[in-house]
């Protein structure tokens, strides 16, 4: 991507004009001292908004509530929710640490917000206190009505049913009784009802089963159960009966599709929404039998030039980018070597020097090719693992 110097300054102003920088920490971070050679991610908000159009269309214009949790998968917490906030389809956002909720309301977030991680009482009122609504799957209803007490009015909450996936949630078994406990006190709100599919197709339809029949068992009581959800990122493509009343995509959002498959249904044209780049520290010439990299994984063969960057896995190159990954530089791609160490990548770039200190160099971006599920496959890595991990120290630039 080539900068105009509109572009550059919008980049270097957007923490401190924008708000981007987020709580105190991250502020610091923002206006901290970077070398021109750190890595840095770009950020494309015309790419996340284009994403939500598309899911927004797939599933008939039914509400998103935007899964943005572990740091937005490496865009910034705070970077997407602000994105999202003027998106009309979103109708919320969802975070799993009760830190990141709170940091959304400190930030000036006003959509509702979904906690789906655990809590004590304490946190519990904590977040009711911020307007954060929790996801609630145990005995929570005296606690609620305390709160409710304090706060002269009912507490949203929305439960969460284990239909098969085993990792939180009421079992479905034993949902009806909890469900019809919390939607029978004056202190509850019972916003919604929800349960998370394990991306097996046969299975998902024995947990949507269940789910239904949960539905099924409270309404003969009278209960309604609140507005249902179920379909992730995943959901989206392979199951359209899970999208319910609304849909709770995190990937999607961001651009990512799950699996390669997705990809090539052409269901959804979503667009990568980040980049991570750096510029090449160093060039040197080794001659045949040099070698780089720890234990000396790599032997130069000939005669050949090689290019350090200043960015490892401690940025977020997954270490198994040497097992056939590659980088970006002057539009060619050049094959990591040797070994993927904490904070630098070592490329080959042949035996002529067509590359120098200061170049850009791009691990994955928006392009075709160097998409970030490209530079995962690339490698045998995950999609996942690839943009979850990106330090969240890393300086984040809007570019758009």
């Amino acid at each position: 991507m080539k900068f105009s110097r509109r572009t550059v300054l919008r980049s270097a102003l957007a923490p401190a004009a924008l708000g981007w920088a987020g709580n105190a920490r991250a502020a610091a971070q923002a206006t901290a001292r970077h070398s021109s050679f750190d890595p840095w991610i770009e950020i494309r908000a015309d790419h996340v908004r284009h994403n939500v159009r598309e899911v927004s269309r797939l599933v008939e214009r039914r509400p998103i509530l935007a899964v943005i949790k572990n740091n937005a998968y490496g865009m910034g917490l705070l970077n997407m929710a602000r994105i999202l906030e003027s998106e009309a389809a979103v109708i919320g956002m969802a975070v799993v640490k009760l830190s990141e909720a709170l940091e959304l309301r400190e930030a000036g977030i006003v959509k509702p917000v979904l906690l789906m991680g655990p809590f004590d009482e304490r946190d519990l009122e904590e977040a009711v206190m911020r307007d954060v609504t929790p996801m609630v799957y145990t005995e929570a209803g005296d606690a609620l009505d305390r709160l409710a007490a304090r706060r002269q009015t009912a507490i949203p909450v929305q439960v969460c049913v284990d239909t098969g996936m085993g990792r939180v949630g009421i079992p479905y078994r034993h949902a009806p009784g909890l469900i019809a406990d919390l939607a029978g006190r004056d202190g509850v709100n019972l916003a919604g009802t929800m349960t998370t599919l394990n991306e097996d197709p046969d299975f998902e339809k024995l947990q949507l089963r269940r789910f239904r029949q949960v539905e099924d068992t409270l309404a003969a009581g009278g209960v309604a159960i609140g507005q249902r959800h179920a379909a992730s990122s995943y959901g989206l493509f392979d199951n359209p009966p899970a999208y319910l009343d609304a849909v709770r995509p995190g990937m999607a959002l961001f651009g990512q599709y799950s699996t390669q498959r997705f990809r090539e249904l052409g269901l959804l044209d979503l667009r990568p929404s980040m980049s991570l780049k750096a510029r090449v520290a160093l060039v040197k010439h080794l001659r045949e039998g040099d070698t780089a990299g720890y234990e000396a994984a790599y032997r130069a063969e000939r005669n050949v030039w090689i290019a350090t960057i200043p960015a490892g896995h401690v940025d977020g190159v997954p270490r198994v980018a040497a097992q056939g990954g590659w980088v970006r530089i002057g539009g060619t791609r050049y094959p990591i070597i040797a070994s993927v160490s904490a904070s630098h990548t070592i490329v080959e770039i042949g035996p002529e020097k067509t590359v120098e200190a200061g170049d850009v160099a791009t691990y994955f971006d928006w392009q075709d090719g160097s998409r970030p599920e490209d530079a995962s496959a690339a490698s045998g890595a995950s999609v996942y693992d690839l943009v979850m991990h990106l330090n969240p120290t890393l300086p984040r630039r809007l570019v758009s």
